[in-house]
């Protein structure tokens, strides 16, 4: 499913005019009925106890005028707040709104806060709100009059029905600028926009709904877009059936270099989720003093000791065993538990730019390349590097919050810069391309935060990739299908405690569950079109 940027959905907006030659009242009398069908589907009930319409000076109130004009037609109680003087409105807007009249909808302009305190009490009094204030076109925080009204509508404890997007929250990064409106539910045009997807402008959208206003496929084919959402057609897409007469031998060989003293733990999960993602062999690489612990963790996986001078890290002494072992594997996972000491720092950087199989890099094979990212430009093979926003922050030198407020900037432009398969982990997890297209993840639960679900997933895309995915193809593959596990477990043991072993031995049921019925994959989808969060 595509998602848009603000400017992409007013590009489309604008070529449907212009080029189709279809006028934008028609554009808005379709969003308009559009959210008023919805509401009446959604809040049957509420509406009878009166329906409130906030309404700023542009487009989205315009569209708020057409539900309200709507409304009246069926004999619902609208009341319109208009946050602004009627003299200043133009274009469609205006014409929709001087529609109001000739039907008699109670209309209140309220140009600034004194206005607005006159009718407080009044406005209290509905039992349904529609926000069209901002919509996707807000760029700067919320102050002043505005923050006052949103503050007002969000401790009134109404249902509220967005129209587009709740004021306040950014179109295209998710951000809250500085305050928002808390939807019950949001109906957007065309196609969903970033801020309906990424935390935490996808936490206050509540249940989002998906109509189509008009907007001709080739105008949305030619200017196109880079993000999408990943739903579970997408992911059968993807899906390469199995040929009866597979054996081991055939569907890939991972090498795994993982764990450290008190971190075994981390490379037993990252090797054995490879096996549970379809992986045929793999071998997990630890420092020599740990292999009879690290043997002991799982009876189907292989072990191959690295020379380790006898302190249980990997160093630079293990280079030549760990490069004989490469020249017969498909993929190269590397990081969980492996440490940042100086031996090992070496080890890792050395290894990088020789390594000729496609490597799945995570934690601290992470935090390695952050001191000198460049070292990536140097590498011979692919790469998919899986950091959570703290390594993140720590590869791009900024902090973990700046991360949080651009995710699919700051991935799409790591991913640009060094050609790589960047994965950003955390709530609605990114996948950036080299090419710049991007991937927002749709499954997977809070019940996540906890220990080793990391390695996991870093396992999981390595072994997509020894089954000969390709990197992203892989690294799609492995997020949706970890996230789909864990909700799988959030239902069945409960929304938290369960841990990263039981999430990945749900792996196999939920690639069971990608090759479902077509009249099930198409449920699926309907639930992550209109329900995100």
């Amino acid at each position: 499913m595509d998602i848009l940027t603000a400017a992409e959905m007013r590009e489309m907006d604008r070529e449907t005019i212009q080029s189709f030659g279809l006028p934008g009242r028609v554009l808005m009398e379709n969003a308009g009925r559009g959210v008023f069908q919805l509401l009446m589907e959604t809040f049957p009930e509420a509406v009878q106890g009166g329906v409130a319409v906030a309404a700023g000076r542009g487009n989205n109130g315009g569209d708020g005028f057409v539900v309200a004009r709507y409304l009246a037609t069926y004999g619902i109680p609208v009341t319109v707040y208009l946050l602004a003087d009627s003299s200043r409105l133009q274009g469609d807007a205006a014409d929709n709104f001087n529609l109001l009249a000739p039907l008699d909808v109670r209309v209140r302009e309220l140009p600034d806060r004194d206005a607005f305190s006159r009718v407080q009490n009044e406005m209290a009094g509905h039992a349904l709100w529609i926000d069209a204030i901002l919509g996707t076109g807000l760029s700067a925080e919320v102050t002043g009059y505005f923050k006052s009204v949103i503050e007002f509508i969000n401790d009134l404890d109404r249902p509220v029905l967005a129209v587009d997007l709740p004021s306040g929250v950014h179109s295209d990064t998710g951000a809250i600028c500085g305050i928002c409106i808390r939807a019950a539910a949001t109906v957007t045009f065309a196609y969903p926009k970033i801020g309906h997807c990424i935390h935490p402008g996808a936490a206050v959208c509540g249940n989002i709904h998906v109509i189509d206003i008009g907007i001709p496929n080739p105008i949305a084919a030619r200017i196109g877009t880079r993000q999408h959402l990943l739903t579970p057609s997408s992911i059968k897409a993807l899906w390469r059936p199995r040929p009866h007469d597979a054996h081991k031998g055939r569907t890939g060989h991972l090498l795994a270099i993982a764990g450290g003293i008190g971190k075994t733990g981390a490379a037993a999960l990252c090797a054995l989720s490879g096996l549970r993602s379809g992986a045929g062999l793999v071998t997990l690489a630890v420092p020599e003093t740990l292999q009879p612990m690290a043997a002991a963790h799982a009876l189907e996986i292989m072990t191959a000791p690295i020379p380790d001078n006898g302190d249980g890290l990997f160093s630079d002494a293990g280079f030549k065993s760990i490069m004989t072992l490469i020249e017969d594997k498909r993929v190269l996972a590397l990081g969980p538990g492996i440490g940042t000491a100086p031996q090992t720092r070496d080890l890792i950087t050395r290894l990088i730019p020789q390594c000729l199989i496609p490597m799945v890099i995570d934690a601290d094979g992470i935090n390695i390349i952050a001191e000198d990212p460049d070292i990536l430009l140097k590498r011979r093979a692919d790469m998919v590097l899986t950091p959570h926003p703290g390594e993140m922050a720590r590869l791009v030198n900024t902090t973990p919050a700046a991360i949080q407020s651009d995710r699919i900037g700051h991935a799409r432009q790591f991913a640009e810069k060094y050609k790589v398969c960047l994965v950003l982990k955390g709530a609605r997890t990114v996948i950036a391309r080299p090419d710049g297209h991007v991937y927002i993840n749709s499954t997977g639960n809070a019940g996540m935060a906890s220990a080793g679900m990391g390695d996991v997933l870093t396992g999981m895309i390595a072994g997509f990739m020894a089954q000969g995915y390709a990197p992203d193809k892989a690294a799609r593959l492995a997020v949706y299908l970890h996230g789909d596990a864990a909700d799988a477990m959030a239902r069945e043991k409960g929304p938290i405690g369960y841990i990263a072993g039981d999430v990945m031995a749900a792996v196999p049921a939920a690639m069971g569950r990608i090759m479902a019925t077509e009249t099930e994959t198409a449920a699926r989808d309907i639930l992550s079109a209109r329900l995100f969060s």
